[in-house]
């Protein structure tokens, strides 16, 4: 796909040629991957009223593009505000966190602090500066997500097909994913397997969390000890399923809870670690294998810890070796 800005600094109307991957989308789906964080009555107002356009001519929602169509998409603002750029920084930073890329996928460190994507009051995450940083990229889609406090591992899709695919693996647990997380206490025993079904909930703040009930759907993490002492324990999490808070859920309800966690964790040994160091939550999303297909070459990928937590583990007198 080609993108061209028509006078962007004054109109800030964007001409998109449709390349093969768009092809068969939805107009109105098309426009919610390219808005993001514009609401769907957003989108069906701007198409209604014309200011969307395919080869200059009007369009319904149900319309599917075709390969070549040129497509108008006017300049839409958020309630008072302006779809948000990524500030400079986070491009940088972003672009320095990139671990590995092909012509299907986009493999990221992404840093802890940084969402995945905007919505909810964030203005955008590591999906929206990806974009910005490859303005000419016919697709980028987020194949899985990861805690906006969580670092490590995300793979991003260059292509439809390979974000079909990949979800396909993950529906299959066919993607290793191996986690760090440095939790309270010190892990008695070797590898634990942990089985304990997951339900979302809603507190009468408001706030989101996630519950062990037997209501909820299955949800099964593999911990590996690493480094243990009486103070802290670290461990290396294989994930069998991905539901969300699943690893500090589990950890919490092993009686481990995570360092960092203000959700789910123990607020005495949070402060203890604050002491050390520790300013965030001490979760790393380590490594991915996978392979597209059953007779390619895998895709062993593995995202290195920050200093900052190695700097805990140094105090804590717990050697790892990545």
């Amino acid at each position: 796909m080609t993108t061209k800005s028509s006078n962007p600094t004054s109109s800030g109307v964007k001409l998109v040629t449709i390349g093969p991957e768009q092809a068969g989308q939805r107009i109105d789906n098309f426009l919610l991957t390219r808005l993001k964080g514009a609401p769907r009555s957003l989108i069906y107002r701007i198409l209604r009223k014309g200011e969307v356009r395919v080869n200059k001519g009007r369009i319904q929602a149900p319309y599917r593009l075709r390969e070549g169509d040129q497509v108008r998409i006017p300049p839409v603002r958020l309630g008072d505000r302006a779809v948000t750029t990524p500030a400079e920084r986070v491009l940088r930073q972003v672009e320095a966190s990139i671990l590995f890329e092909d012509k299907r996928v986009v493999i990221l460190n992404k840093p802890s602090g940084l969402a995945v994507h905007g919505g909810s009051g964030i203005s955008y995450g590591v999906i929206e500066a990806m974009r910005a940083l490859r303005p000419d990229a016919p697709f980028l889609e987020l194949v899985h997500r990861l805690d906006r406090d969580t670092s490590g591992c995300l793979i991003i899709a260059k292509k439809r097909s390979a974000l079909r695919t990949l979800h396909e693996l993950l529906r299959e647990s066919r993607i290793d994913k191996h986690y760090l997380a440095l939790v309270k206490g010190e892990w008695h025993g070797g590898p634990g397997r942990v089985e304990a079904p997951l339900k979302k909930n809603v507190l009468s703040s408001g706030e989101r969390i996630v519950r062990v009930d037997p209501e909820g759907k299955a949800a099964t993490s593999l911990f590996r000890p690493l480094a243990v002492n009486p103070t802290a324990s670290l461990i290396d999490i294989k994930l069998e399923t991905g539901r969300t808070h699943q690893i500090r859920v589990h950890a919490a309800y092993e009686g481990h809870p995570i360092a960092g966690d203000d959700k789910y964790g123990d607020e005495n040994f949070n402060k203890q670690l604050r002491t050390l160091g520790l300013k965030r939550l001490f979760l790393h999303a380590r490594r991915l294998v996978f392979a597209f297909d059953d007779d390619g070459p895998h895709i062993d990928i593995s995202a290195p810890l920050d200093a900052s937590l190695h700097d805990v583990l140094t105090e804590l007198k717990l050697e790892f070796h990545e």
